[in-house]
């Protein structure tokens, strides 16, 4: 029994030195963890992206200026809006290679008296649509009403509750998944709400509405393109042939994204591997010093009759016993620093961000917390070995 407990009277009865070991691995799992995170959240984010916008192609009206408007809108979550002639819908049925088309309307609400809160709100036909009502499906199974309105996993808002906007008490049926972007703090209705919405918001004096009928505007199209085209000769056919519109492959919007998140990932990857380097050599210089420093202690066991094998199980139990706490420390930190500011690394990297499900982040804690244990282990192990070679007669003799 005392053997046993040997380890934990040694860790106890060196307080500072016990803090600094574990801080190390502390260090050490909470990088890997971190990152590995990191990188997988930003990969799910973009994924999760390109799933939620459904087209090959959207095309918007060329008095938006570019996509910037469009991608403010999707990306940037800023609140926006402009709109075309709804038979630019049939238009753009008739270019060759489109298999679908959908059209979409936006409207952005305003924070004054007439709106709850400021969202962009996107609407949709469900009768052709594509993009999503696929991802509604997965929240709410049933067709939407009039005034019911599905809201982002952002929107603070309860299933059931209202929200006012432009004068009209909508109902909340359903949140979303949470994608990851700034398409969860939007809100999206039905065709016939957005039009009911637009009329209503006319009466608020929004120029850009105030010649605009509901019933023959709409504000995008999202495109399908048919297998065997490409989807960048269907989209320059657009610009070419269909005036006064803009055509975008959903791909090029994104690839500015995906590009920084190359990027990014690659400066995470650099780092954690610097800071596992530097740890591991940190790791073998510090439990070097630490047997180092109790070789006269390690040299009284072995006189007392501890064997090398036992000494060196002994030091061991101790470097398993202060990785593990600094690992398990490390984990649970890193963990749950990145689920409370998930949003924030999100606005700051300006880039979707998701984080991994529960069993995806359990099996990433539980891989971080055996390899920061392991590379311990052995760090200390190496420096025990390395000692219990050494004659203990020569260590006490050379203090004498």
């Amino acid at each position: 029994m005392k053997k046993k407990t040997l380890p934990f009277k040694n860790i106890i009865r060196k307080p500072a030195r016990t803090a600094a070991l574990t801080i190390i691995v502390f260090l050490m799992s909470f990088t890997l963890l971190g990152g590995t995170l990191a990188v997988m959240s930003l990969q799910r984010g973009l994924d999760s992206l390109e799933t939620r916008l459904g087209a090959d192609i959207i095309v918007i009206p060329d008095t938006a200026k570019s996509k910037v408007n469009l991608e403010n809108i999707i990306f940037q979550g800023v609140p926006g809006y402009f709109y075309m002639d709804k038979s630019y819908v049939d238009k753009l049925a008739q270019v060759e290679g489109v298999e679908k088309v959908s059209a979409q309307y936006y409207l952005a609400s305003l924070s004054a008296g007439c709106c709850s809160m400021p969202v962009q709100i996107i609407g949709y036909d469900p009768e052709t649509d594509f993009s999503v009502t696929p991802w509604i499906k997965k929240s709410y199974g049933k067709a939407l009403g009039e005034l019911d309105i599905v809201i982002g996993y952002n929107v603070n808002k309860d299933v059931d509750s209202y929200i006012t906007l432009y004068g009209l008490d909508c109902k909340v049926a359903a949140k979303l998944e949470q994608t990851g972007t700034e398409l969860d703090n939007a809100v999206y209705a039905n065709v016939d709400t957005v039009k009911r919405l637009i009329a209503a918001a006319k009466d608020t004096g929004i120029n850009e509405l105030s010649k605009k009928d509901p019933e023959k505007i709409v504000s995008s199209v999202m495109i399908k393109v048919e297998d065997g085209y490409g989807i960048d000769d269907v989209a320059g056919d657009i610009n070419i042939y269909v005036r006064h519109v803009q055509a975008y492959p959903t791909r090029s919007m994104i690839s500015g994204i995906a590009d920084s998140l190359s990027g990014i990932s690659g400066v995470i990857r650099v780092l954690i591997a610097a800071v596992w380097v530097f740890v591991f050599v940190l790791l073998c210089i510090v439990f070097a010093a630490m047997v180092n420093e109790r070789k006269k202690e390690f040299a009284i066991y072995r006189v007392m009759g501890m064997s090398r094998a036992m000494l060196a199980s002994m030091v061991l139990y101790e470097g398993v016993i202060i990785s593990a706490a600094g690992a398990l420390l490390g984990c649970a930190v890193s963990a749950l620093g990145l689920n409370m500011f998930s949003t924030a690394i999100e606005n700051s990297l300006n880039l979707p961000f998701l984080l991994p499900n529960m069993g995806a982040l359990a099996i990433c804690a539980a891989v971080t917390f055996v390899l920061s244990v392991v590379i311990s282990a052995v760090s200390s192990f190496y420096a025990a070995v390395k000692l219990s070679r050494v004659d203990p007669g020569l260590i006490l003799r050379e203090g004498n």
